[in-house]
């Protein structure tokens, strides 16, 4: 077996098991259900949850790059409130579901290689 290992990148994208990075992270379906252990290997997955890390995480990210983006188009173009809250509303819940499986495994993965202990390994 090579020892050559994947990027964060690569581990954040492929939703794998954080021992092996085979199995998969999640249930079937487009959930964020951690499974209870890896069908490969046996790690017992959902012991330690990420809980709401995750989601603050993309809170802050996307209000620091949302936030000034709307108040550069509002001097701009000067839209109605509505505008604002349509427009930046579905943004940030497009970029939140879209984002949120990835950097829920990316926290499961950096919480396993760093805190490793507390996994009972």
């Amino acid at each position: 077996m090579s020892d050559i290992q994947p990027s964060l990148l690569q581990v954040t994208l492929q939703c794998k098991c954080p021992k092996c990075l085979k199995g998969d992270l999640y249930q079937e379906g487009f959930t964020l259900d951690v499974r209870e252990a890896c069908s490969e290997c046996g790690f017992e997955i959902a012991k330690n949850d990420s809980a709401d890390g995750p989601a603050v995480f993309l809170v802050f990210i996307l209000g620091f790059l949302l936030c000034p983006l709307a108040l550069w188009v509002d001097a701009l173009f000067r839209p109605p409130i509505w505008v604002h809250a349509t427009l930046w509303g579905s943004w940030a819940l497009v970029m939140i579901l879209g984002l949120l499986r990835y950097v829920k495994s990316l926290v499961i993965w950096l919480q396993y290689k760093n805190r490793g202990d507390h996994w009972g390994e």
